[in-house]
């Protein structure tokens, strides 16, 4: 049974090639180039992609599709695998893929189709390099992002060696650059990390694209329908009248869709990878949402206090894991305790923290000024100098 690696070429510069698709040709090795310019043809037999020049006896009208040329193309298939590469992307700049792909279904070929970049998106790249312009007058679209990522795939040696799991810690670290941004309530700060963040999903997506995955579109696509899906009184003829209503709906759309319905517990889709008050947080917001919830804070705080006491016990013990277990049941509380508040713990604590770091570096600088060492003070003079950075570094 023949495989048929549909794979597009991009716009034609060998430097808008995506790895995907150059990986996708190495691997069968062999491959028919539509209105591929020579230099493209060339680039792709010096990485060792035998090109088979005689296979289609008008290109033009292939890519159209021609029902006569498209069948003797399949007729002439050898079992091996093969390559069509077709200039920019075969879903969008192949009018005849629909014709080819029945063409091989009778004929028993395996297909499988490798995006590239679009014709019409990336047209201006083949003729006019992308030169920034000063930053006082630059202004790209979104086109340019996805077509500068591709390039950055291209041509940066960091940027090619990639991958979805490589590139977690960064995608991680600017979401919490972002957060910071937000909290400090720097408008240029947001503007630039919301950029970073975004980045990270164009460089995701372009994986996907370069393998035949999905690509950003997709995504785009996939995002817009779920929240049209999941908000039927905004796009469609529901009433809601208050919040509640609005999770309540959300819950049981949720509920319909397939990812929802490999799920056994109401607890199934949190991320494991989230920071524990906000998994915890999660987690208490779906039990409350099916009523298993204090009614009021006062019971909340009931618990608290019922929590610290068997932590208190468990010190006694002198049993280590039993403290460990009951600290941990003290912080499920609190985080319980901001949820009846209507606060987020994980905001709350990176609050706190930000708080004692400007109170700290307080005590520091000003211990720094008297000629001392916050290590060599006393407790009284560190709780002196506490209060005062209470009252000048709030």
């Amino acid at each position: 049974m023949s495989l048929i690696r549909i794979v597009g070429l991009g716009p034609g510069d060998p430097d808008l090639l995506t790895l995907g698709s150059l990986e996708a040709l190495r691997a069968v090795g062999r491959a028919v180039t539509l209105l591929a310019p020579p230099e493209l043809v060339l680039f792709l037999e010096s990485e060792g992609v035998a090109i088979l020049r005689d296979r289609v006896a008008d290109q033009a009208l292939f890519v159209r599709g021609s029902s006569e040329l498209i069948d003797a193309f399949a007729i002439r298939l050898d079992g091996d695998a093969l390559g069509v590469g077709i200039l920019g992307n075969p879903l969008s700049d192949f009018p005849g893929l629909p014709v080819l792909l029945r063409a091989l279904e009778r004929r028993g070929a395996d297909c499988e189709i490798v995006p590239g970049m679009p014709r019409a998106t990336l047209s201006a790249a083949i003729t006019m390099p992308l030169v920034p312009l000063p930053p006082a007058s630059a202004h790209y679209t979104w086109d340019n992002l996805v077509e500068i990522m591709a390039r950055l795939r291209r041509g940066c040696p960091w940027d090619r060696e990639q991958t979805h799991r490589s590139l977690v810690p960064y995608l991680i670290e600017e979401t919490y650059e972002l957060a910071d941004a937000i909290e400090t309530q720097s408008e240029a700060d947001l503007c630039e990390e919301l950029g970073d963040l975004l980045l990270q999903i164009v460089f995701h997506a372009q994986l996907a694209t370069e393998r035949g995955k999905f690509s950003i579109a997709d995504v785009i696509d996939g995002l817009s329908n779920k929240m049209i899906r999941r908000h039927p009184h905004v796009f469609g003829d529901q009433a809601v009248t208050s919040v509640a209503e609005v999770w309540a709906n959300w819950d049981q759309l949720k509920a319909q869709e397939p990812a929802a319905r490999t799920r056994t517990s109401h607890l199934d889709g949190i991320p494991k990878g989230l920071g524990a008050l906000q998994r915890g947080q999660k987690m208490q917001d779906k039990a409350a949402r099916i009523g298993f919830d204090w009614p009021t804070i006062d019971g909340i705080k009931l618990k608290l206090s019922e929590e610290l006491a068997e932590l208190d016990e468990a010190r006694r013990t002198g049993d280590g894991q039993r403290v460990r277990e009951e600290l941990g049941d003290v912080m499920f509380s609190i985080v319980n305790l901001a949820r009846g508040l209507g606060l987020d713990a994980e905001g709350a604590l990176r609050e706190a923290n930000e708080k004692f770091y400007r109170r700290f570096t307080f005590m520091e600088r000003r211990a720094e000024q008297s000629g001392q060492v916050l290590g060599d003070l006393s407790l009284d003079e560190l709780e002196e100098l506490w209060q005062l950075a209470k009252i000048q570094a709030a």
